[in-house]
Formats: structure tokens, C-alpha cells, sequence
């Protein structure tokens, strides 16, 4: 069904008609002018992203529910960086003729699955047509106690440097992707040859909210002094936690949590894992700071990595090898390809 056929407010009721409030602080959603909310006795956190077809993402390969999952978790990994709660989200499509009521519904199915796996309400939005393809823009709320907010600028010398998960996987894994649509391009009759690869090509297309990582905190009584998602690659999170805190970093190569499968997809890619943990970014793991008397606390959470420490702003920003040798970090962003630079 052509979108033209609901027209603009048929539309509207369409890809909203299934949104349920789950949250006490969404007073109300959907229906009017703007939402209302409520946060009595929390400070409101608000972060916006924008995905745009061609530079964030590629149809060829990344299914649109898959792609509507993703919007969910990009935007309130923000929120769950600043070590707070996401609770609310706003996304906004511009869509060009191309895009038909069925694939903006496949679209809305991911965005729902990921919605309810977390409590996030969707309150809104807005839709415009677009001559030149898809473009996505995700506002999202959440909120926090004061005292438990975590800043950019916390991190002090000797505080442990640790991140949640692997790192790597999503750049390896959107290699892979690009991969086969390249050998396959103009070949109908041929399928993409993956191997045991899945969670590589996971990593790229459904990456998991890390929600969890901020559970653990407060199931632990952990304060991070510091701490950011990685969406644009470890060496850069770093460079903006020393920047903002005047301090350096030492993070150690033996110390990174590399999934074993990337170093036999870099093998056949020709890319070097650590080199894609420190640059590839889109991973939205969880890198945060914390003080030494927090050591015992946290080599016991499993899935969380002590990668370095906090040192004075005259030591720089270096990557440790094993036999001791540094290695200025460079913030080099995100080198998937234009894709999701």
C-alpha cells in the first residue's frame, strides 16, 4: 500500500495504533500536540540522534526491523551512559515514494520489540517526505537521580578504566556484510556466505541496549566517576573522558575483551581486531571510570573488563603493548565506512 493512500494523519494512526504507556512518568503520549511528562523527583535526561540511509545505514543488508530495533537502542544508549534510565522516545522518519505502509510497519515492529524489552514508551514523532531516501531522527528520555548522574568530566588518576562486553565485533561484522553485497551485486541467483559468523553480523544490525551494566551498578552500589557509550570507537570515548576530566589514560592491549571469532573474520577480511576494537565503533558498550576502592566490586561482575587506568594529562592518551612499548591513541571515529562515520 502506497503511503499516499492513508494520507498524513491516516498515517500517523497507523504505525502508532499499537502504543501502550508502560511508564508512571509518561503522563501523556500520543494524541496531542506534545507529550506530558512527569519527573517529580529525578532530573530529566534528553539526548537526540539522526540515521540517515547511505551514511548510518545501508537497506541493502540491514532488514528494516532489524534497523527499527537499532533506532531504539542508539538512543537510550545515551541515556544508560549518563547512568540513568530511558523511558521515553520520539522518532521522526522522513520517507521517500520508494518506502511502501507495509515496510514502515516492519520498520515500527523492531522499534516495538525493543521498546517493551526495555519499558521505553513511544510518545511521538513526526514523518515528512524525502526526495533523496530514509532518514530517521530519535529524541530520547530518560531520567536519573541527581547524585546518581555520571559525567564525561569525573574520571581522576588511578581511577580503573573498564568497559562492559567486547569490542570489535560491529565493525567486523558490518565488513562481512559489505563483503557479500559486493560479491553479490548483479548475481540473483547466489546467497551470502556467512559461515558461523552470527553474532559478528549481530553486533552490526541488532546491537544490545546496556541497560544491564547501569542494573549492576545500582545492584552493587557502584558510582562510576566517569563513563560514555562507544558508538564511535574506544579510542575516541577515551579521548573525551580525559578531555573533559584534563587527565590521560593508559588502556592495555592484552586487556581488551576481543570476541574470539573476530580474529578469524579479520583474517579473511585482512583487519587487524585491534585495530576494530579501538576505531570500529557501533558496539554501544558501556566505558566508565571508576575509583580503586571499587576493584573488588567489579573483577567480580562478570562481562565487565578492567582495561587501564586514569593518569596525569602530561602522560597522554597511549595503547600499552605487551612488552611496554605506548602507542598514542588517536581519536580516529568511526571507520566502518561513510556508512557509520
Amino acid at each position: 500500500m502506497d503511503i499516499s493512500e492513508l494520507g498524513e494523519f491516516g498515517f500517523i494512526d497507523h504505525i502508532t495504533r499499537r502504543e501502550k504507556i508502560k511508564n508512571s512518568t509518561t503522563t501523556a503520549g500520543i494524541g496531542d500536540d506534545a507529550a506530558v511528562l512527569n519527573f517529580t523527583d529525578k532530573e530529566s535526561l534528553v539526548s537526540t540522534d539522526l540515521m540517515v540511509e547511505g551514511i548510518d545505514f545501508d537497506l541493502t543488508y540491514h532488514p528494516l526491523k532489524h534497523l527499527g530495533y537499532k533506532c531504539v537502542v542508539v538512543g537510550a544508549s545515551d541515556i544508560c551512559a549518563m547512568n540513568g534510565k530511558p523511558s521515553q522516545i520520539l522518532i521522526s522518519l522522513a520517507l521517500s515514494a520508494r518506502f511502501t505502509v507495509e515496510m514502515v510497519d516492519e520498520f515500527y515492529e523492531g522499534v516495538n520489540i525493543a521498546a517493551l524489552e526495555h519499558g521505553i514508551d513511544v510518545i511521538g514523532g513526526d514523518t515528512s517526505a524525502s526526495v533523496t531516501g530514509f532518514m530517521i531522527s530519535i529524541t530520547t528520555i530518560g531520567s536519573a537521580k541527581k547524585e546518581d548522574i555520571t559525567y564525561r568530566h569525573g574520571a581522576s588518576i588511578n581511577d580503573l578504566i573498564c568497559v562492559s562486553g567486547d569490542l570489535g565485533s560491529a565493525y567486523i561484522g558490518l565488513k562481512l556484510l559489505e563483503r557479500e553485497k559486493k560479491i553479490l551485486t548483479g548475481n540473483n541467483v547466489a546467497k551470502p556466505e556467512f559461515g558461523d559468523y552470527s553474532y559478528l553480523l549481530q553486533r552490526a544490525l541488532k546491537p544490545m541496549l546496556r541497560s544491564d551494566v547501569i542494573e549492576l551498578f545500582a545492584e552493587n552500589k557502584i558510582k562510576p566517576t566517569s563513563m560514555i557509550d562507544i558508538s564511535d570507537g574506544l579510542a575516541s570515548e577515551i579521548l573525551h573522558i580525559c578531555k573533559k576530566s584534563d587527565v590521560g589514560a593508559k588502556i592495555y592491549i592484552d586487556k581488551l575483551p576481543i570476541y574470539i571469532k573476530c580474529y578469524e573474520a579479520g583474517n579473511e577480511l585482512g583487519i587487524d581486531p585491534i585495530i576494530s576494537s579501538m576505531n570500529g565503533g557501533g558496539d554501544y558498550e558501556m566505558l566508565f571510570t571508576t575509583s580503586l576502592a571499587e576493584y573488588e566490586k567489579i573483577k567480580g561482575i562478570e562481562g565487565i573488563s578492567v582495561i587501564g587506568h586514569i593518569c596525569s594529562k602530561d602522560e597522554g592518551a597511549a595503547l600499552v603493548t605487551k612488552e611496554g612499548n605506548e602507542l598514542t591513541i588517536i581519536a580516529q571515529g568511526h571507520q566502518g565506512n561513510k556508512e557509520q562515520e
